[in-house]
């Protein structure tokens, strides 16, 4: 009885992994620099969707801190969806830190 209630359990599990990873596959994460004047939008944590910029923050004589913002903005946006992940996953697995999940 208890081996059958465990295998329930696991395949439970499971499926609620599948499920969360693909709603995180498709999930939209925003992240910004400079205080907004660049955005950056990643699906999945790990493809970029769209960069804004502000007119206002194109300086051609600055290209260097352009080029800055929007890393900054884009390693902000991988830092949420990574963490949007690692809250969803956590939900599930209790905490327990699972290889091969994320």
């Amino acid at each position: 009885m208890m081996n059958r209630k465990m295998l329930k359990q696991a395949q439970d599990m499971q499926r609620r992994l599948a499920q969360v990873q693909e709603e995180l596959g498709q999930a939209m994460s925003e992240g910004t620099a400079g205080g907004g004047v660049v955005k950056a939008v990643v699906q999945g944590g790990n493809r970029v969707e769209s960069i804004t910029i502000d007119p206002e923050v194109v300086d051609p004589e600055d290209v260097e801190m352009l080029q800055d913002l929007v890393a900054a903005a884009v390693n902000d946006a991988m830092t949420a969806a990574q963490k949007e992940a690692e809250t969803k996953m956590g939900a599930i697995t209790g905490g327990l830190n699972i290889p091969g999940l994320m």
